[in-house]
């Protein structure tokens, strides 16, 4: 993990309540490298990264732990998984697009993954 990413790890979301506008491209752009293997997608404005296992119980796994994350956090992912991959993508919904937050939970579902991906064919 990257210094820039554990700094983004270490930090608690703030709650959006809504009303604050979302990062535009340029900004998302920017924190992007901070968080290393995730990608910008659009339509909705959201942070995505699909993760690696060779089972389903891994990949299983993987998406309680980032639930919990999600819950403590008070910011939730939007997950998918199934036979040896989950996907997560993470968006501000109170404003429809991304905000610092969102980049704060990626940095943190990349800390819990470790090195999950080591080995395992890419996505």
């Amino acid at each position: 993990m990257t210094t820039q990413e554990s700094d983004l790890a270490a930090q608690r979301c703030e709650p959006c309540r809504g009303g604050v506008p979302a990062l535009d491209r340029d900004a998302a752009e920017a924190l992007l490298p901070r968080v290393p293997g995730w990608s910008l997608k659009s339509s909705p404005d959201r942070v995505e990264r699909e993760f690696r296992f060779p089972d389903f119980a891994q990949a299983q796994s993987f998406a309680v732990q980032v639930g919990g994350v999600c819950e403590a956090e008070g910011h939730h992912a939007d997950l998918r998984y199934g036979w040896g991959y989950c996907g997560v993508s993470f968006w501000s919904h109170k404003i429809n697009g991304l905000h610092e937050n969102d980049f704060i939970m990626a940095a943190k579902v990349n800390a819990l993954a470790g090195e999950v991906d080591a080995g395992l064919p890419p996505p």
